[in-house]
């Protein structure tokens, strides 16, 4: 009698902490499932905003007294026209590998920034495109005269963990940091944002300029069914665990 009556104890003992580490685990995966099905809601609200803004009309680039009260987070992407006189020297080349808005591009390449004199004066950076690696040395002159363009505003690039240091002496760059190109290569002043054209700026076809098209991956809701099934796998594996034990 004594034998059985402390035998119970010892078997919810050995169950308690299983069931913590079930339950936390449990937890854990539901939670990131849950995280997913919120990711999800939000890329999804962000391929709208950026497809409604990437299909709209473009408008006239505000003025310079303007430029300090745009941001990204509400201006990025919008499409603007301007007119301006593109130098014809000094171009910056950002290395590339594709590009998540630019589908019809696939690397290893370089996207080209030059500076561009608007009537005023003022200095805008513009992203003249795409430039395959085996044409880097290949000519691509910009238009001798004034022209009118059309684009996207876009603001300086972060740089993540693992990308490697710019190099000004090589003239090759990392991420499309237009402030730092400047800094570097002595452009003066320029707008806070820089331009990636659609139009076309080289007679020889290079750099490619192109529209920016929505193409962002997607997968969250297939991420959140892996970990929503990784939890219920869980409870299953626990109560078949626990039945034996009491078996």
């Amino acid at each position: 009698m004594n034998s059985a009556a402390e035998g119970k104890p010892h078997w919810r003992v050995g169950l308690l902490l299983p069931a913590v580490v079930a339950s936390v685990a449990f937890l854990i995966l539901s939670g990131l499932g849950a995280w997913q099905l919120e990711r999800k809601a939000w890329k999804e609200s962000l391929i709208e905003t950026l497809d409604l803004q990437l299909n709209a009309n473009p408008v006239a680039l505000p003025p310079s007294g303007q430029w300090p009260g745009l941001n990204a987070a509400a201006d990025e992407f919008r499409r603007i026209t301007f007119e301006a006189t593109i130098e014809p020297s000094g171009e910056a080349l950002v290395y590339a590998a594709g590009s998540a808005f630019r589908p019809d591009i696939s690397g290893p390449g370089y996207w080209v920034f030059a500076r561009a004199k608007l009537g005023g004066g003022e200095t805008v950076v513009i992203n003249r495109g795409f430039l395959p690696e085996g044409l880097r040395q290949a000519a691509h002159d910009a238009p001798p005269s004034r022209v009118e363009l059309t684009g996207a505003l876009r603001w300086p690039e972060e740089r993540g963990l693992f990308v490697p240091k710019d190099d000004p002496e090589k003239n090759l760059w990392f991420v499309r940091d237009h402030i730092s190109m400047a800094r570097a290569k002595g452009w003066g002043d320029v707008a806070p944002f820089y331009i990636e054209l659609e139009t076309p700026t080289g007679t020889s076809g290079v750099p490619s300029a192109g529209r920016l098209k929505v193409s962002l991956r997607n997968d969250h809701l297939q991420y959140a069914l892996t970990w929503f099934g990784l939890a219920v796998v869980l409870v299953f594996v626990f109560g078949f665990w626990v039945r034996n034990r009491l078996a």
